[in-house]
């Protein structure tokens, strides 16, 4: 499922766009959720999590490229295309890690070529990161930037490289742990998941991480988990 949203003030334009994603996903046998938004305040207000967003640079108020930069302040991993009349604009795309830009009036034919280019992206991507629901948003995290998650009392803790403190969400240590099944996480206690990468070394009850972190492994779960270090580091740690 394709999680799309389209940043667009003119109606024509929102229906064209919509248009061409309906003809896309059929073509492709793709399926997509498409959310429309007519300004930055609405779609900042809605809180919702995307694969996928075409923005119009000329947005009343808060323009296009302003709102990716908010966007890039909570999610890194989102793919953004500008739509737009004003090309001499759209090359700053790169400020913001803009996927691409499409000239109005959008023809299907460079529409279709963007979203070759998306598909492309997800396939290479393959899931590899999560979201997490905060009080404030919800932000999108990929594997690589996750150190450790660990939960108290059904309140998740986690710690995202380069940055100070914990993002907190409600849940369940399980639930990460299957979303994070294809990462290379390795269960360190009934409380404690972590990214292997950030291992630095491991003795005794604890290890030691690449941020100068200690985490200490439970019992039941330290032979099971020293062992998935070692063959995940090819015996050399």
């Amino acid at each position: 499922m394709l999680r799309v949203a389209l940043v667009e003030d003119s109606q024509e334009e929102a229906d064209t766009l919509t248009g061409h994603l309906d003809r896309y996903g059929r073509a492709r046998d793709i399926r997509m959720t498409v959310a429309r938004f007519s300004n930055a305040m609405e779609f900042m207000g809605a809180r919702q999590v995307f694969d996928l967003v075409f923005l119009d640079i000329d947005l009343p108020g808060i323009n296009g490229m302003e709102l990716a930069g908010l966007i890039r302040a909570y999610d890194t991993e989102v793919a953004i295309i500008f739509v737009t009349n004003l090309a001499q604009f759209a090359v700053r795309g790169y400020e913001v890690n803009a996927l691409d830009f499409v000239l109005k009036p959008v023809s299907y034919f460079n529409f279709a070529m963007r979203m070759d280019k998306v598909a492309r992206l997800m396939r290479r991507k393959s899931e590899g990161h999560v979201v997490v629901e905060t009080r404030e948003q919800a932000r999108v995290v990929s594997f690589d930037d996750l150190v450790y998650v660990a939960v108290n009392n059904h309140r998740l803790s986690y710690r995202v490289r380069g940055t100070d403190g914990f993002l907190e969400s409600r849940g369940s240590l399980k639930a990460v742990e299957t979303r994070l099944a294809d990462g290379p996480f390795v269960l360190i206690s009934s409380s404690c998941l972590v990214n292997m990468n950030y291992v630095r070394s491991y003795h005794g009850t604890s290890l030691l991480l690449t941020n100068g972190e200690e985490l200490y492994f439970s019992r039941p779960k330290r032979r099971e988990a020293t062992e998935k270090i070692a063959a995940f580091f090819g015996g050399s740690i």
